[in-house]
């Protein structure tokens, strides 16, 4: 026997779709009164929720990538500057005899072991330099050779080869060798008076002997002055890291062209805190060229002694102008003796420029050529006065300066 159902009726369908949603509406309901409980109870619970990290990464075409390694202003790598720079830098090993005076430790080995104390001993140190001419002129720190007998230089290409002084400017913190090498590379010289704050520069040299190295930053600032390492100073100021051993090497523009020589870092620690210090190319031109043709570098002289003038003296004379310098002796060969100054005298201007101080005037007399003649105005105890001076030629100096 076949038991049909029966067909439901529009009513019965009514029924059972109103049955599924009210069921359909108390879930929906019971759900959503579940999240707000769970959002006011435990709002933490929606801090595990992660958001998804998309990146936007671009691919280079192979047209790209050769814009990159042959466009010397393309900012992506600088390797095209590094390989047209880094084999003019050398490395420098320096040897010097150091007297050495017997201790009380020396004394007592002699006398109980007849052993003699060593009277002297051999010191070694490291640096770093550029071939600037292509007759083998290299240019480097003057602490870096200071009292060397014995000086090395290495090339990035593995030559090596023994260098000469040819003249140092300890006043600059400069020095020139020679070597005899065949076909040395020489560097490309850029300018160092157009430099802006912000410009990308290289560091390359040998730090704490490891081997060539180039490091990368920008300029931070130019023209700094009164630091007490030199004195003509004049420094491109860098935060590429320089470490001992840099002394001498280049910093190069993003073209591979040299814009200053490394000579000194800031650091309380012994090695690079982002604050370097090169000197401006122009400068080491400069300072190369006159060693080479003149066998020294040529600077005015006037032959006084001077320091800064004190506020409290500016103000009891009632100088209006602020800076100037005083004079504390003078030489018995130098022209300011002959021209009348005395001790005591306050120097105000140079040639109509105002002096701001002592490193102000010896900057504005320096560049005079020995034989010119300036003006220079003063006062001496409540007088005005206006003198002229002919410039002499700078005494060399010998002292030694001290750095890293």
């Amino acid at each position: 026997m076949i038991i049909c159902n029966p067909i439901p009726t529009y009513d019965d369908v009514v029924k059972q779709f109103t049955k599924f949603a009210l069921f359909l509406f108390q879930f929906v309901a019971i759900g959503l009164a579940a999240a707000f409980i769970i959002l006011i109870l435990k709002p933490d619970l929606l801090n595990n929720i992660r958001p998804k990290v998309e990146i936007r990464q671009h691919t280079p075409t192979e047209a790209e990538h050769a814009v990159t390694h042959t466009n010397y202003t393309a900012p992506f790598s600088y390797a095209t500057a590094v390989k047209q720079a880094a084999p003019s830098v050398v490395n420098i090993y320096t040897a010097k005899v150091v007297e050495r005076k017997p201790s009380a430790e020396d004394l007592f080995r002699y006398y109980f072991n007849g052993t003699a104390p060593e009277s002297s001993r051999v010191e070694t140190s490291l640096g770093s330099g550029v071939i600037m001419t292509s007759q083998g002129h290299i240019i480097t720190n003057n602490h870096v050779i200071s009292g060397a007998t014995e000086i090395q230089v290495l090339l990035n290409d593995g030559r090596n080869a023994s260098a000469k002084v040819v003249g140092t400017d300890p006043e600059t913190d400069l020095a020139i060798l020679k070597t005899d090498l065949d076909k040395p590379p020489v560097i490309t010289i850029g300018g160092s008076d157009s430099l802006q704050v912000g410009d990308v520069v290289l560091a390359i040299g040998n730090p704490y002997g490891v081997g060539q190295t180039v490091t990368q930053g920008i300029i931070s600032a130019t023209g700094r002055k009164r630091l007490g390492l030199n004195t003509f100073e004049n420094f491109i100021q860098t935060d590429a890291a320089i470490n001992p051993g840099n002394s001498g090497g280049a910093l190069i523009n993003p073209r591979g062209e040299l814009i200053g020589i490394n000579s000194a870092i800031f650091s309380k620690s012994g090695g690079s805190q982002g604050i370097g210090f090169a000197i401006p190319v122009n400068l080491a031109r400069r300072v190369m060229t006159e060693i080479i043709e003149k066998g020294h570098v040529v600077r005015g002289w006037l032959g006084v002694r001077l320091r800064d003038l004190p506020a409290e003296i500016a103000q009891s004379l009632n100088l209006s102008t602020a800076g100037g310098v005083i004079i504390t002796g003078l030489f018995e060969d130098g022209p300011a003796l002959s021209s009348g100054l005395q001790a005591g005298d306050i120097l105000l201007r140079v040639n109509d420029q105002p002096i701001f101080d002592v490193r102000s005037l010896l900057d504005a007399v320096a560049i005079q050529q020995p034989g010119t003649t300036v003006t220079l105005d003063g006062q001496r105890e409540e007088r005005k006065f206006s003198v002229e001076v002919e410039v002499a030629q700078r005494p060399a100096v010998t002292y030694r300066n001290l750095r890293r």
